[in-house]
């Protein structure tokens, strides 16, 4: 009967024991930290390793060291030229001091998402339409800057924050379609119109050096109906006369052709 007694005080004993020992030792990992508070009071921030604490009288707060993403949600936001477009950015940021992270505010996860929405808001409310769509990369830093500088007293440092899409109203967004479209037309023209420019001074050139050479537009006059020949598959036939004689002898080849297909 004893030994019964003895078997199931043990059991009561291990039941007991086993789970303060659980509750009592932390493995925190290398990423990790944990901020210890005995009684109330603040013990530290411990780890990494094996961390033993007191069952029922310490109580902690794990912290990521790790950077954390942040995906603020859309936002409407004015610009200074009164365009109203909607926003949304990523926020990245990790805790460099976990103790500032748990006793300076209550969630700091939140905080940071707030004051992301809120500084996203302000910044880019005092940007033009144009200085959003073109100069993105400015905006990422300034706002980066303002939000690291009021997250520090948090124990967060911002590292990076990235606008990831402006959304343009309808009848913007078609505006700035046919502004575009219109500017493809103005380059086309003027690179048309660089191109005749440059023809005709060409034309000139070649019309001057023409005169000043007959023989030159000669032998050109007898290589422009040799491939006028060549391409109405025809006999172009000259005379020693001179051009008459070259277009007779065309008119002459063209006939040929025409009773030979009416045979």
């Amino acid at each position: 009967m004893l030994a019964l007694w003895t078997i199931v005080l043990i059991i009561i004993v291990l039941l007991i024991v086993i789970p303060l020992l659980a509750s009592a030792i932390k493995i925190v990992k290398e990423y990790e930290r944990l901020v210890v508070f005995r009684l109330g009071r603040l013990r530290g921030a411990i780890g990494p390793g094996l961390v033993i604490i007191i069952p029922f009288i310490d109580t902690v707060a794990k912290v990521d060291l790790r950077t954390i993403t942040v995906d603020v949600p859309k936002q409407e936001v004015i610009t200074r030229d009164n365009v109203s477009v909607t926003v949304d950015a990523v926020i990245y940021y990790r805790v460099v001091d976990p103790i500032a992270a748990v006793t300076r505010v209550a969630n700091y996860h939140y905080a940071v998402s707030l004051l992301g929405q809120t500084v996203l808001r302000d910044v880019l409310g005092q940007a033009e339409l144009d200085d959003l769509l073109q100069r993105r990369e400015e905006l990422n830093k300034r706002l980066s800057a303002i939000l690291d500088e009021m997250a520090m007293p948090w124990g967060i440092k911002v590292t990076a924050v990235t606008i990831k899409a402006v959304e343009l109203p309808e009848e913007m967004t078609r505006a700035m379609a046919k502004q575009a479209e219109a500017e493809r037309w103005r380059r086309a023209r003027v690179i048309e119109a660089e191109g005749e420019r440059q023809a005709s001074l060409i034309l000139s050139e070649a019309a001057k050096m023409y005169e000043d050479h007959p023989v030159a537009l000669r032998l050109r006059e007898l290589q422009t109906l040799i491939e006028i020949a060549r391409e109405k598959s025809l006999v172009v036939v000259t005379e020693t006369g001179g051009v008459i004689g070259k277009l007779v002898g065309v008119e002459r080849a063209l006939r040929e052709q025409e009773k030979r297909l009416g045979g």
